[in-house]
């Protein structure tokens, strides 16, 4: 839905979503890094902690060295999508006019698959040259077609999955609570935030392996 224009461009609910749940991871790391301690407490401790505990994930599958240098993009993937679902999980959420889940709709979860497909051609060309290119020709070069059409498929498949999870579990969720507002069982809503959270993560994993395959070094 079009809330209002800025120009001649429209300007939807989910954007203003996302918007806000960019203001606020904002707020949220420009607090715990405002002023830094050695013995971190309060805001920056969970920054510190929530940091801590994705660089970890992420150089068990990438090793340190990679780990440290594609953190801060693959944290902002996960932390972005992992909010984002759970504004889904709001009372009034994809009612209330500007307030709409921003991970429901495909051309945001669209926008970060093409993200993740242009990351991962930079950061292998930037690891490796241009031979970054070469297993496109792998292992014959007449596989050059199915090689193209394997990169193709997979922002779509980050693409639709994403969306198609989260819209299905609005829905869903929309349909039940309208019909039973008051007997929609606690466990239902529990059950939301662990599937909100594994989206979250598998298109992580998904763009961290893309990203780990493109820039690893062949001995």
């Amino acid at each position: 839905m079009i809330l209002f224009y800025i120009g001649p461009v429209p300007v939807y609910d989910n954007t203003v979503t996302a918007w806000g749940v960019m203001l606020l991871l904002t707020v949220i790391f420009y607090l715990g890094s405002r002023n830094a301690q050695r013995i971190p407490s309060g805001v920056q401790n969970v920054a510190e902690a929530i940091l801590e505990a994705l660089l970890g994930f992420f150089a068990g599958v990438l090793g340190e060295d990679r780990a440290r240098k594609y953190t801060p993009l693959l944290a902002t993937f996960f932390l972005f999508i992992l909010f984002s679902n759970y504004s889904g999980l709001i009372p009034g959420a994809g009612v209330i006019p500007g307030f709409k889940p921003p991970t429901s709709n495909w051309n945001v979860t669209g926008a970060l698959a093409i993200i993740v497909l242009f990351s991962v051609h930079f950061l292998g060309v930037r690891a490796k040259g241009l031979s970054h290119f070469k297993h496109w020709l792998e292992p014959f070069v007449f596989f050059l077609p199915l090689n193209l059409l394997e990169e193709v498929a997979r922002p779509m498949s980050l693409t639709l999955r994403l969306f198609g999870n989260i819209f299905g579990e609005e829905t869903i969720l929309l349909f039940l609570l309208g019909m039973a507002p008051f007997l929609v069982p606690v466990a239902l809503m529990g059950l939301s935030l662990l599937l909100a959270a594994i989206q979250a993560l598998v298109f992580t994993i998904l763009a961290t392996s893309y990203i780990g395959a493109a820039t690893e070094e062949h001995h």
